[in-house]
């Protein structure tokens, strides 16, 4: 029997093509044959004429598969060419009243601007030149069975319902991208964003159907599996190779011809296998589509297995008992496919050419291999991949995958385990970029040795010393002895340096500085970065290099406002009274000088032991309140130097972590956002 296929009507899109497939007649492969119906019956009946009215064998009549008549029986003579004849042109008439009503409804039935469908007949069949061909085993009429009737559109489809923790995994994955696309090269982000688009388009379409498609490699009965499954001649057979050059869907219910447009299979290329609308009921909802070889000579065929296989609810991969095992199957697709293997079904065929036991045998092996590459298998209750072992052409096994898949589509979660196993493969791709071997940071150990690294930049210690130097140097101008004073002040003029040796000191300082303060950024980065993953690390020594540009003239700014204080340095209470006391030490050698001078000129009476007393009493005391100040001095001079030092170092360190540790810590903050929303994703807790 000769049987009509087609999508329904809400199936269509204007793809679709009013090609109508017979017996000898192929789909304009290359080298293929077309021959139209009437051509081949008019041969016939010529060949039947030219006989001179004698029944040619092997040429069948209108009711029947071999020479006779309506009811089976031969009929001898001119009267057997009679009735061969007319039966045959009464077949003709049938094959064209056909195709004139397949061509007619092709035209006729199309889509219109607002979205519904010109139908030329209420209550008629329809079909869009579809026809698919199934061996009749009852009816020996040969005749067109029409597809089922037009009825109304169906009502909208109920779009796909994501999960409460698929959905929270797809927001961390979109936020994880968003929060990556700066430090993270586009290449690395693709795969991710390609599952965001992939759920979101996925998302939109129907719920209450299953995306399934049959991939193999060549010769491995992908296509007669198809057409077992269908019941029904869909997909062309036979030994040429490649067989199949397109996809080809068949869909079991209505409402999946937006799921077919995402896999870009045009109007020509969908079936709808001929049943009563009870027939089957358990694959109701399933989508099946038929793949080229994955390891097809034609590139253009792997290019259909890669795009449609990424794109589909689930797979069934076909094997055969003499490639089972090829390298480019495991390595290329099943091993990589390992976190799928929910929505997997791995099927064995052609197990009727295996004498014996091999069939058990060759199935035991297979599933080591599927261990081998990671696959987990569904057996003993478990989740994980269908493994079976059938024979498409004989039937064995058929009807237990027919079960499998039945059960299988009226779970309706296919969808949501494929999305969800895209997401744990994305996650498994960008785990090196995320996941870091310690935990990272700057501890405030790290940040209290840049801060003294800086400081040592900026030499807060050499400020600090030089502070105290200054109190101590102010303390003895004040309070030591004016001959003394007046030594000092000579020996600095006789050591002055010259200004050439200055300025060479300086500028060495000014490099060693900078030197200093490269070092500890470079250390503060290094250890900021330590346990991170290559990019994050560098974009923390990048935000840590950046903020180092111009570093060390800020802390010379602040080194020349935060250093010494202008002016005098604060004098303690008893500053004033050794003051007094000094110049009293010097009134009183200047008062006896003089009057041991005046009775040497005989001015006053000669007594020279209160001059001399006078005297001693100053020259010495003068020295020992003078060592008296530099002991007092000492404590003053020390916390005035410490208050130096710290002012610069807080200046230094404040510089530094404006600069430098606020920008590491926001790369470290994104971090650690990052690795959380990565952690959402994996379904897994913060660790």
């Amino acid at each position: 029997m000769t049987a009509v296929t087609d999508q329904d009507r809400t199936e269509h899109t204007d793809q679709t093509q009013g090609t109508v497939l017979r017996d000898g007649e192929t789909d304009g492969g290359p080298g293929g044959e077309r021959a139209s119906g009437e051509t081949w019956m008019r041969d016939r009946a010529a060949d039947a004429r030219a006989e001179g009215g004698h029944g040619a064998e092997g040429v069948p009549e209108a009711g029947d598969a071999t020479s006779g008549d309506a009811k089976g029986h031969r009929v001898p003579g001119a009267a057997a060419s009679d009735h061969l004849v007319t039966g045959q042109v009464t077949m003709m008439k049938e094959v064209a009243a056909a195709h004139a009503r397949v061509e007619h409804d092709d035209c006729d039935a199309r889509g219109t601007d607002d979205g519904t469908w010109r139908s030329t007949e209420a209550e008629g069949a329809w079909d869009d030149g579809l026809i698919a061909r199934r061996a009749a085993e009852t009816d020996t009429t040969a005749e067109l069975v029409p597809a089922e009737p037009r009825t109304a559109r169906q009502p909208g489809v109920h779009p796909l319902a994501y999960d409460g923790p698929l959905r929270s995994r797809l927001d961390a994955l979109r936020e994880l991208v968003g929060l990556s696309r700066t430090r993270l090269d586009s290449q690395t982000l693709a795969e991710a964003g390609r599952v965001l688009d992939e759920a979101a388009a996925r998302r939109r379409l129907s719920g209450q159907h299953t995306v399934v498609a049959i991939a193999g490699a060549t010769g491995s009965g992908k296509s007669q599996l198809f057409n077992a499954l269908a019941g029904v001649a869909i997909s062309e057979t036979g030994v040429r190779r490649p067989t199949t050059a397109a996809p080809i869907a068949c869909s079991w219910s209505d409402g999946a011809a937006s799921l077919i447009d995402r896999l870009g299979i045009p109007g020509r290329l969908r079936r709808r296998p001929v049943q009563a609308q009870d027939a089957d009921p358990q694959l109701r909802g399933l989508v099946l589509v038929d793949l080229p070889d994955h390891d097809s000579a034609a590139v253009q065929h792997r290019e259909h297995v890669d795009r449609i296989l990424r794109l589909v609810d689930a797979v069934i991969w076909v094997v055969d008992p003499e490639k089972y095992g090829d390298a480019v199957l495991h390595e290329r697709y099943l091993r990589p496919m390992a976190g799928h293997a929910e929505v997997m079904f791995v099927v064995l065929n052609q197990v009727d050419r295996l004498p014996g036991e091999a069939a058990d045998q060759v199935l035991d092996d297979l599933r080591r291999l599927l261990d081998e590459d990671g696959i987990a298998l569904g057996e003993y209750g478990e989740s994980g991949a269908t493994v079976l072992a059938l024979s498409a052409l004989t039937g064995h096994g058929v009807g237990e995958l027919r079960e499998a898949l039945g059960q299988f589509v009226a779970e309706r979660g296919a969808a949501v385990r494929r999305i969800s196993a895209d997401v744990d493969a994305a996650a498994q791709r960008l785990r090196p970029v995320y996941a870091a071997r310690s935990n990272v940071g700057l501890s405030e150990e790290a940040r209290e040795e840049f801060a003294a690294r800086l400081a040592d930049a900026v030499g807060a210690t050499a400020a600090g010393e030089a502070a105290e130097r200054a109190w101590l140097r102010n303390a003895n101008k004040a309070c030591g002895t004016p001959w003394l004073r007046l030594w000092r002040w000579c020996r600095i003029r006789r050591e002055a340096p010259t200004g050439r040796f200055l300025l060479r000191n300086q500028q060495d300082e000014e490099a060693t500085a900078r030197q200093r303060v490269e070092h500890a950024v470079r250390t503060v980065a290094d250890q900021a970065s330590a346990g991170m993953p290559g990019p994050w690390a560098q974009a923390v020594r990048e935000a840590a290099v950046r903020g180092a540009h111009g570093l060390p003239e800020a802390l010379d700014q602040l080194a020349a406002r935060a250093g010494l204080p202008s002016g005098r340095p604060p004098r303690p209470g008893w500053w004033p009274l050794a003051v007094l006391v000094q110049a009293a030490m010097t009134i009183l050698q200047v008062a006896g000088g003089l009057w041991l001078v005046g009775q040497i000129v005989g001015v006053t009476a000669p007594n020279l032991g209160m001059p001399v007393l006078l005297m001693l009493a100053g020259i010495v005391g003068g020295p020992l309140v003078e060592w008296s100040c530099r002991i007092a001095a000492r404590g003053p001079a020390r916390r005035y130097g410490q208050d130096a030092e710290r002012r610069l170092r807080e200046a230094a360190s404040g510089c530094g972590r404006a600069r430098v540790l606020d920008p590491v810590a926001a790369e470290l903050l994104r971090y650690r956002e990052v690795r959380e929303q990565y952690a959402l994703v994996r379904g897994a807790g913060v660790g």
